[in-house]
């Protein structure tokens, strides 16, 4: 297998994170989104909308977005399990990944097109949004802190992909100073438990 990656993409780090905590080996092609190498003709015909990360299967088949890679990932190396066992698990662990995704890695996302002019080459940044997107951010790690006080990690008493999902975008905000701070001490616990995991390094 192949992996189309971007070293600093929150997105493609949640896959190399699935990757090591499987113990999977693939082989990985830098993605350079700043020079452009994800709009080119030969990589839209892997991902037409042109995004990282992309597995190349040994079939020649084609997987994009983060967590429908995860989840084949899953299926194909079920140990350890990262998106749950039971019924129950899955689900809760599906509604934490959800709402780390949606509430937090996308609002993070948008910050950082809007605010840094990164990719003011092919968009029109909205600083003024971004600054929104941001207070949104920061709401999400109110509501995330006072969940933490009563559970490990974010969907219970074992890491998943959830948890993946929002270390990368907690790493990842700091490009756009959206920090911890001494009213997120229940988050600091666990971000400083999941860091010390040798697939925060990937």
């Amino acid at each position: 297998m192949k992996l189309y990656d971007t070293t600093l993409a929150p997105n493609a780090r949640r896959v190399r994170m699935f990757l090591a905590e499987k113990n999977m080996q693939v082989e990985s092609i830098e993605i350079n989104l700043l020079k452009g190498d994800n709009l080119t003709e030969e990589f839209r015909r892997r991902n037409p909308f042109a995004k990282v990360p992309v597995l190349e299967l040994d079939t020649g088949e084609i997987l994009s977005e983060s967590v429908a890679i995860c989840r084949y990932l899953e299926e194909i190396q079920p140990e350890p399990a990262l998106l749950g066992t039971t019924a129950l698990e899955k689900a809760q662990i599906e509604m934490w990944q959800r709402r780390a995704e949606f509430s937090f890695l996308m609002p993070t996302g948008m910050a950082f097109q809007h605010c840094t002019g990164f990719f003011k080459d092919r968009m029109t940044p909205n600083k003024e949004w971004g600054e929104e997107c941001k207070k949104s951010a920061f709401g999400f790690l109110k509501l995330l802190n006072q969940h933490l006080s009563d559970f490990t990690y974010l969907a219970g008493d074992n890491f998943s992909i959830a948890d993946i999902t929002m270390l990368t975008t907690l790493d990842f905000g700091r490009t756009v100073d959206i920090r911890l701070n001494e009213k997120h001490e229940h988050i600091q616990r666990w971000y400083d438990l999941v860091s010390q995991r040798p697939s925060a390094k990937a």
